[in-house]
């Protein structure tokens, strides 16, 4: 029997692996499970399965950086500024410029020229800025119809955080621009004569050199203020205390105050009351009514019943058992002071978001009303808002 021969195996050649490719092909695997792993995942948020994070918020995933209608060509092509304001209303309507902004082309132009510096901002890799002027109209169109910030951003075509942020910059901008130049509060006799002297001519109250009343801005309850801002009328506000000429223009104004306090409270803290009591703020010295002799009368301001009389305040008699020079005194002196309550009027008509509940936070409620003080003023210098 022949023996039984074995088969012979053919060697196989052994492939050397080192361990730097072991390595690799270690981290080549675990990148592709991870790459699996994130793919499962952005597929359950898809689908609205994955589990919420601890503070009870589903993950913000953002889909584009600037939405289709807020771009630079779409804002050029169909923005009101573009579009509308910067090429029909001011070169075919100069009325309807005004409506709009509250300002004539020239005026709005004189704004820009001096606000522009500070609120334009610098260009990037990134994006263009916003123009100073598109800012400028934004900030001015709040201000005249109080609109909420979406129905300005379809508008304008502009981001409603953009609008919000961009507000109250273009506002301080131009309070730090104009204040000294449209609050020249008088500091010497000859000029408080003057005002005097208008109250006379205007509205025939002699020694009168001011109105002084205040008006209850409306806001929205500030978070974790309690009761400090809800006033005796039943809303919340921010009151503004105003000292008003002949002319319907702010002499000096109080923001600082809250809505629970009243108007005597917040002039008695004012520095106005500090200067009108120890006689820094300049007024003449007593002199007897024109065609009079003796005796000598105060220079004074006028108020209502909610201050205290004062050589300097002169309040109406109580309505109680008044003769009839009394009721005569009285119909004068609310003649001259009716112009603070006017005042207000044309302020809240033509910058109406003050007619309006405003949700800003407090300080930039102050700033809105500042600006809008600021520009009132402007315009009445020299009859520029059409007033003689």
């Amino acid at each position: 029997m022949a023996e039984q021969q074995d088969t012979e195996v053919p060697d196989v050649p052994e492939h050397d692996i080192s361990e730097e490719d072991m390595l690799f092909v270690s981290l080549l695997f675990h990148y592709i499970l991870a790459l699996e792993a994130d793919e499962r995942e952005e597929e359950q948020q898809r689908q609205g399965e994955v589990d919420l994070p601890a503070g009870g918020r589903r993950p913000f995933i953002r889909s584009c950086w600037t939405r289709p209608l807020l771009t630079e060509e779409r804002r050029q092509q169909y923005g009101h500024y573009t579009s509308l304001l910067d090429t029909q209303l001011r070169l075919g309507d100069p009325a309807a410029f005004k409506n709009f902004t509250r300002l004539t082309p020239e005026v709005f132009d004189d704004i820009l020229e001096r606000v522009a510096p500070v609120i334009q901002k610098q260009q990037t890799n990134y994006r263009h800025p916003l123009s100073a002027g598109l800012k400028l109209a934004i900030t001015l169109r709040y201000l005249a119809t109080g609109d909420n910030f979406r129905s300005l951003a379809y508008g304008f075509r502009c981001g409603i955080s953009t609008i919000s942020e961009l507000i109250p910059d273009v506002c301080t901008a131009i309070v730090q621009a104009y204040k000294d130049e449209v609050f020249n509060a008088p500091t010497t006799p000859e000029a408080w004569r003057n005002l005097a002297q208008q109250f006379e001519h205007r509205w025939n109250v002699p020694h009168a050199v001011g109105a002084l009343d205040g008006k209850h801005i409306a806001i929205k309850k500030p978070a974790n203020t309690g009761s400090l801002y809800h006033n005796y009328k039943g809303f919340f506000s921010i009151p503004m205390l105003a000292l008003v000429d002949a002319e319907y223009k702010f002499i000096w104004i109080e923001l600082g105050g809250k809505g629970h306090m009243s108007d005597s409270q917040i002039f008695t803290d004012s520095e106005l009351f500090e200067c009108l009591e120890d006689g820094s703020i300049g007024l003449p010295l007593s002199c007897p009514l024109p065609g009079e002799t003796e005796p000598d009368i105060p220079y004074f301001i006028l108020g209502d019943d909610a201050f205290a009389l004062k050589s300097y305040m002169m309040k109406p008699y109580s309505r109680r058992g008044m003769t009839d020079e009394q009721r005569i005194c009285n119909y004068r002196i609310s003649r001259g002071r009716r112009v603070v309550e006017n005042a207000f009027g044309i302020l809240a008509n033509r910058f109406r978001c003050l007619l309006r509940t405003l949700e800003q936070k407090v300080e930039n409620v102050r700033n809105l009303v500042e600006t809008a003080v600021v520009l009132h003023n402007l315009l009445r210098a020299e009859g520029r808002d059409g007033s003689q």
